[in-house]
């Protein structure tokens, strides 16, 4: 019961908040926004301490018949690659509703109950063993988030939040014939640990292996399919691009490790190269790309796509290394990224501007705010100490094992995050005080000081104590490793 309690309290919270339906209970709605989403975020610590890394067998199952006529169940379960996702989701969401405390003053009832609802079903994502199940809850995250862009967002918001859907959508279709493919290969079976372990030929696994890349590939999303994710965050309310960037970039990756790597193992072998190469472009290219830029937001989303670039190459190198320094860069991306877009979130609502030539001299009136934007932007380079240096410091170790100079590129990473990032910095925060605008500005007030502080903590802890997290992947990415190894042609 304990991950059915992770999905459906935030999402039956969330649809009783909708019920509401009046802005003049925004008061009432913030509270019961803030209970749901700190019990649902309390739901999923057990799934921490309880957890048993010793073993790479699923924990915390359910299953039970769901659509009996299809052999569908609902099955859910957690693996030491799955775990750590789910609370991260639900501290997310609980930063994201106190972040909207007093910035959202209309439709304030919906603005929350989308959120809780989101959580629920990005929780339902990492937990689903059925295949039509997972398939259920990876498409509709897009409906909340959708509304999320179109109702809150900026000018151009039907345009991004259009783009956002049709993308995303576009690709999960190839998904879906693979699934039903597999689902008459297995004798009419959704179950995918079911689904690893069947004997496919090579050009099977490779059709299988590009319908996948098509749904996952977008989310993540890599390059040239990442056109949708700027205009997404640029327009996005602070929280949608709090949640966008911290975890339902997530979802995509996360496909990779759960289906196209044990499901088509040859496929991933023979194409790793390529999914290699996406990676490193995404890696410098899209860093240089991020250089360039003049809107804050923009700027790290565009980062955002560099560093989970990180994670498809830590993914494809088929080393325990590189896999688990993948999967910590996707849980420090979430920290780091989520906390990147409150602090722009935080200037914006005083300045409504994210031009980094409207700003300058913030630290002058804002010393307390300015100290954690440097926090954020330090982890954000990769800097040691850092949540940001775990991840891609274990995926350039293990990338240089696998070939120098791919090594080498992907280290290039951390000169190009460090550019572009204390660029941003030096403009927006060092010098004299550049205009009226920041002439005017106060530092952050406690409910402010309180998100980034949370923020902050997680930052450190796993910059500096990195065990716990290693730890529970450990025994699960050798398993991976192990049968992807063993199905080698």
């Amino acid at each position: 019961m304990l991950l059915s309690l992770a999905i459906w309290m935030p999402v039956i919270s969330g649809l009783f908040l909708l019920a509401l339906g009046r802005d003049d209970q925004a008061k009432t709605v913030r509270w019961l926004a803030l209970v749901a989403a700190l019990a649902s975020f309390l739901v999923t610590l057990p799934c921490i301490i309880g957890f048993d890394a010793s073993t790479a067998a699923m924990q915390f199952v359910e299953n039970v018949p769901w659509i009996e006529r299809f052999n569908s169940n609902y099955h859910l379960g957690l693996d030491g690659i799955s775990m750590w996702f789910v609370p991260l989701t639900a501290f997310i969401t609980l930063i994201v509703v106190i972040a909207a405390w007093e910035v959202i003053d209309t439709r304030v009832n919906q603005y929350m109950g989308a959120f809780l609802i989101l959580s629920g079903l990005m929780v339902g994502v990492f937990s689903a063993l059925d295949g039509l199940l997972f398939y259920v809850f990876f498409e509709a995250t897009l409906i909340p988030m959708y509304i999320i862009i179109g109702v809150w967002g900026g000018p151009r918001r039907v345009y991004a939040a259009f783009k956002f859907f049709l993308y995303t959508l576009a690709g999960s279709l190839l998904m879906l014939i693979a699934l039903l493919y597999l689902y008459f290969q297995s004798g009419g079976s959704f179950d995918i640990l079911a689904w690893h372990q069947l004997p496919l030929s090579l050009h099977a696994q490779a059709l299988l292996f590009f319908a996948f890349f098509a749904a996952f590939s977008v989310k993540v999303p890599m390059w040239p399919v990442h056109t949708w994710l700027p205009d997404a965050h640029v327009e996005a309310p602070t929280g949608g691009s709090v949640v966008l960037a911290a975890i339902m970039l997530k979802l995509g990756a996360y496909g990779f490790v759960r289906f196209s790597l044990p499901i088509a193992p040859d496929a991933s072998h023979h194409y790793a190269w390529f999914i290699i190469a996406l990676s490193l472009i995404a890696v410098i290219y899209i860093g240089f790309v991020a250089m360039v830029q003049t809107d804050m937001k923009k700027l790290v989303a565009y980062s955002s796509i560099a560093h989970m670039g990180f994670c498809t190459l830590g993914f494809f190198i088929f080393d325990s290394m590189g896999m688990e320094g993948a999967l910590v860069q996707m849980i420090s991306h979430g920290f780091v990224s989520g906390a990147m877009f409150l602090g722009i979130g935080v200037l914006y609502d005083r300045v409504h501007s994210r031009d980094i030539s409207a700003y300058g001299g913030v630290v002058n009136k804002m010393p307390w705010f300015a100290t954690f934007a440097m926090l954020f932007a330090m982890a954000n380079c990769g800097l040691p100490g850092t949540a940001g240096f775990i991840g891609e410091w274990m995926v350039i170790l293990s990338s240089v094992g696998f070939n120098f100079w791919i090594g080498a590129l992907a280290a290039t990473a951390l000169i190009l995050g460090a550019a572009y990032t204390l660029w941003m910095y030096k403009r927006v925060y060092f010098g004299n005080v550049a205009n009226h605008h920041v002439a005017e500005l106060t530092d952050i007030n406690a409910r402010e000081f309180f998100m980034l502080a949370l923020l902050a903590v997680a930052v450190l802890a796993m910059g500096l104590y990195p065990k716990p997290f290693t730890d529970v992947m450990q025994v699960s990415v050798g398993e991976l490793l192990k049968h992807v190894a063993q199905s080698k042609l």
